[in-house]
This record gives structure tokens, C-alpha cells and sequence, in this order.
């Protein structure tokens, strides 16, 4: 059942969550959702250099790459950060702006960073505007810096106490589903494989959010060097739909 941190009242509500739990849902299908306003829709992680290269050509070659960059490259590696930077404004420790320069550090093209960096500004500055929390800001003070994607996503929640696990849930859920909806335009595919895609990755998402719950820091790294690869060509690609 999905609980938050800091609401008392145990009575439940309709379908037989608590209030609290009914609000940390509410919240996260909203802040994770394609309609939040991140610009999310304009960036491809690199899926539109692989597309022209041929490396995607289909629904099983996009569930193939996704896969691996899930599990083994960007997925794994931001939802690290979404744990450690959650954990780190939940205590008030002092290590938060540590980790936000190393999430900063860790994209590997600039593309990347324009699209990590615009992201997690907008998800704060939107987040703050509708459901602002007394101890956002000096979370974000304590960063010291540009904040980027997963980064947001680990402050916010832990601003409102929406518990780590379903938070990192929806992240990947999230990040799975935009990487998708680039292939899907690209490729093209239909909204029926891309759907099968999606559950397809399900198991990958679960797996992925699991290990990165329990990795620290030193667990950081990433084995996807084609879409490293994908997201530096992209930046001289001749024609683009989208910004990375």
C-alpha cells in the first residue's frame, strides 16, 4: 500500500487507501505524467540518431535497446539518483550537494545535459508552483547548483514524503514511456506495439527500480556505450525532430 511520510490521519477512504496515501498517488501520476510540463515530449535520450542508423528498426529492437539502457545505462544510473538525493533531503544531510554535482557530472553529451538540466528545473518550478512544501527551497538551496532531472524527481517527493519505492517506480515508468513515445514517432510504430513495448519493459522497470533502491554511489555505472554513442552523434545529425 502506498504510504507517505508525514500524514497521521489513518482513516481510509474510498477503495481503501488513506487519505495520505490517496494524496502521494495523486501527486505522483500527475508529476510523472507525459501532460506535466517538463518538455519531456521534445527530447529522444539519442533514439533519433539510432533510428537514422539503423539500430532501431522495430518494435523489438526498441524494446532491445530500451532494455539495456534501462538496466544497464541512463535508467539505472538516474534512478540512483532519485534514491540518493531523496534519502539525502529526507535527513538533511550535507552530502545532497555532492550528489547533485555528480548527477550534473554523469550525462555524457551536452545535448543530454540541456535535456536533464531543463527538465529538472521545470519539474521543480511547476511542482513548487502548484503543491509548494515549507522545506523545497532550502532543499534546493543545499544543491547549490543546476538540479537536474532525477535530482528533481528526489526532492520533490521527499519534500512532500512520497515514499522512495513508488517514487521510483513512477520515474522509470515515466522515462520508459517518453523514450517510447520518441521510437514510436520515429520508427513509426503504432499505438498497439508501443504499448507492448511498454509492458514488454515492465519487468526490466521493476528489476532496475529494485537495484537501484539498495545501490549507493559506488554502484554508479553504465555498460551502454552505443547510446552514449547516440546521444554525441545526435548533436551533428542533419535533421532532427527533437533536441537530443
Amino acid at each position: 500500500m502506498l504510504m507517505t511520510t508525514n500524514e497521521t490521519d489513518p482513516a481510509a477512504i474510498s477503495g481503501g487507501m488513506t487519505e495520505g496515501e490517496a494524496k502521494a498517488l495523486y501527486r505522483l501520476m500527475t508529476w510523472l505524467s507525459p501532460s506535466f510540463p517538463v518538455g519531456a515530449f521534445a527530447y529522444s535520450s539519442g533514439i533519433e540518431w539510432a533510428v537514422e542508423a539503423g539500430d532501431i528498426t522495430d518494435a523489438a529492437s526498441l524494446r532491445g535497446w530500451l532494455a539495456a539502457v534501462l538496466a544497464e545505462g541512463s535508467g539505472f544510473c538516474d534512478a540512483v539518483f532519485v534514491a540518493q538525493s531523496f534519502r539525502a533531503a529526507s535527513e538533511g544531510d550535507h552530502a545532497l550537494k555532492e550528489i547533485a554535482e555528480l548527477a550534473a557530472a554523469f550525462v555524457p553529451s551536452r545535448e543530454r545535459q540541456l535535456e536533464t538540466t531543463s527538465q529538472g528545473r521545470a519539474f521543480i518550478d511547476i511542482a513548487r508552483a502548484a503543491w509548494n512544501s515549507p522545506g523545497l527551497d532550502a532543499m534546493v538551496a543545499a544543491c547549490g547548483g543546476p538540479i537536474v532531472y532525477p535530482v528533481a524527481v528526489g526532492l520533490v517527493s521527499a519534500a512532500h514524503g512520497i515514499p522512495l519505492e513508488p517514487t521510483l517506480h513512477a520515474f522509470l515508468h515515466a522515462v520508459v514511456s517518453n523514450w517510447i513515445s520518441a521510437g514510436s514517432r520515429l520508427i513509426p510504430l503504432g499505438q498497439t506495439d508501443s504499448q507492448r513495448v511498454l509492458a514488454d519493459l515492465e519487468p526490466v522497470a521493476a528489476a532496475t527500480a529494485a537495484r537501484a533502491g539498495a545501490a549507493s554511489l559506488d554502484d554508479l555505472g553504465s555498460a551502454t556505450f552505443r547510446a552514449d554513442l547516440a546521444s554525441l552523434r545526435h548533436e551533428t545529425q542533419y535533421t532532427r525532430l527533437f533536441r537530443s
